[in-house]
């Protein structure tokens, strides 16, 4: 929430799977990590991104699980990440 850069652009999500669901609609699975263990906003920053992907047209399931492996560092961050930042 502090830094202004999306969790894509940052290099948080680390793989995002689109499968069907029951219902027919599609289910969305991401790995996401943070960029601290110490993180107490986790949960909240994964609640946040399964809301999002639920809104999504066609998206009836989504599950957002938070790992640390591998651990995140700055060269993660996208370029267009890295801009935003001031970093290039």
């Amino acid at each position: 929430p502090e830094i202004p850069v999306n969790i894509v652009d940052l290099g948080l999500v680390y793989d995002m799977q689109i499968s069907p669901a029951d219902d027919g609609g599609q289910r969305v699975d991401v790995k996401m990590t943070l960029t601290a263990q110490g993180c107490g906003m986790g949960g909240s920053i994964a609640a946040d991104a399964k809301y999002k992907i639920l809104g999504l047209a066609g998206v009836s399931e989504a599950e957002v699980e938070i790992v640390w492996s591998p651990v995140w560092n700055p060269n993660m961050i996208s370029p267009e990440g890295r801009a935003k930042l001031g970093m290039e």
